[in-house]
């Protein structure tokens, strides 16, 4: 018995000595191949990993956890939509739908004195706007809503979009707004510009990361728009929407005409990044819907 043990543990020996003598001239070997071709390496000479806006991950986890639960952030405007079905109803209430251009406008102050709600969402894309429809718009019995959607879609914020998608959330939404007796206003899908991007890289300086403007850190980096935002997908979603207007008896307000230079961009000094007006911008995107809701509201 005690001799079979001994034979078995000298095979089993040999045979892991045998096995690991191959493993070990496949490493020598694979480290050789990685010496020859150093283009192929994994590792840096330095660790340079990728700056993130917030300071924790933990804090960025749980904040997307916190925005997956309402993904189409009906909780946004929940507290003023209540306070305001709470108060009697008010002649020539319109709302503003729409993503970050139509919840950076600060309304009151372009249309002051008058019944203006803003409920744009920064982000935003018509499949969240439609699911809004109700409680955001319809609920507060307006005369008119005011539609600025699509920039986002292009963009696939939230995921690959078809034009014939687009299309289909703005028809639903443009059909529950008249459904129950509201005036729908259209508005164009913007250009958008590389010209805060490029001048940012004609300063030739170190910029942070986007996202971490502050005091003494300076301004965000800027990128390039009109990547992901081609051209050629604005102009034909606008097309269609101006020919819808026509068949539905909506408004349609062109602000790209009014807002894109000869290269179709974005005029330069109407935006600090390219995509969002400044208050230049929306100096000239007032009037063109004022204009609309005369018209619509008469």
């Amino acid at each position: 018995m005690i001799n079979q043990i001994m034979k078995y543990r000298t095979f089993q020996t040999s045979s892991f000595s045998t096995r690991g003598a191959r493993r070990f001239g496949w490493v020598v070997a694979f480290g050789a191949l990685l010496a020859a071709n150093p283009m192929h390496a994994q590792l840096s000479d330095r660790f340079d990993p990728p700056r993130t806006a917030a300071c924790c991950l933990a804090t960025s986890a749980r904040g997307l956890a916190d925005q997956l639960q309402d993904w189409n952030q009906l909780g946004r405007y929940d507290a003023s939509n209540k306070a305001l079905r709470a108060q009697p109803d008010v002649p020539g209430r319109v709302v503003f739908m729409g993503d970050s251009i139509t919840d950076f406008w600060k309304l009151d102050q372009y249309f002051p004195n008058l019944p203006y709600v803003n409920r744009g969402i920064g982000g935003q894309t018509t499949p969240q706007m439609l699911v809004r429809m109700y409680p955001d718009v319809i609920a507060l019995k307006p005369a008119a809503m005011v539609v600025l959607a699509g920039t986002n879609d292009i963009a696939r914020n939230t995921g690959p979009s078809t034009l014939e998608m687009i299309q289909q959330n703005i028809e639903a939404m443009t059909e529950l707004a008249q459904h129950h007796g509201i005036k729908v206003i259209l508005c164009s899908v913007m250009p958008v510009s590389d010209y805060p991007y490029l001048k940012q890289q004609q300063t030739n300086t170190a910029q942070p990361p986007a996202g971490a403007a502050g005091p003494g850190r300076g301004p965000a980096a800027r990128t390039p728009m009109t990547g992901n935002h081609p051209a050629g997908d604005i102009l034909k979603l606008n097309a269609w929407m101006k020919d819808y207007a026509g068949r539905v008896n909506a408004i349609y307000v062109d602000y790209y005409s009014a807002l894109a230079d000869d290269k179709g961009w974005l005029k330069d000094g109407l935006s600090e990044d390219g995509l969002h007006p400044n208050a230049e911008g929306y100096k000239v995107m007032a009037p063109l819907v004022s204009t609309a809701l005369r018209t619509a509201l008469r």
